[in-house]
């Protein structure tokens, strides 16, 4: 018969799935509608290329909101691709273990807050 274990061990793979998610939806949402309008839309004159000048573009760059964007399209993703990295390793049968997650998910990290401070000290 199986016992239920009272304590069971804590995992932290809750957070990577919710990154993995994350990243996931953002990019299958966000990114056809970024190739529609600036690789579709605006070469084919549907939209006016004055709406996406330069000048506006940098405006848009500048604000929180913006910022926000940015940072979202960078990251998420990328976490969203290393989760998948590291559990294909898995899948691969290579037994890399703590090292693929380190490796992996350090990598996102550095990725992550490099992004941060360029985007909100450059910009």
């Amino acid at each position: 018969m199986n016992k239920i274990n009272p304590n069971p061990r804590r995992s932290e793979e809750p957070v990577w799935w919710s990154l993995f998610g994350a990243g996931g939806s953002w990019f299958a949402m966000l990114t056809p509608v970024t190739v529609l309008l600036a690789g579709i839309l605006v070469p084919l004159g549907v939209i006016d290329a004055s709406a996406m000048s330069y000048e506006r573009m940098q405006v848009v760059a500048g604000s929180w909101l913006g910022k926000a964007v940015m940072a979202g399209t960078v990251i998420l993703p990328l976490w969203h691709a290393m989760h998948r990295i590291h559990h294909g390793i898995h899948d691969l049968g290579v037994k890399a273990g703590l090292a693929s997650k380190v490796v992996c998910y350090g990598f996102a990290a550095l990725v992550s807050v490099v992004t941060l401070l360029l985007l909100f000290t450059a910009l």
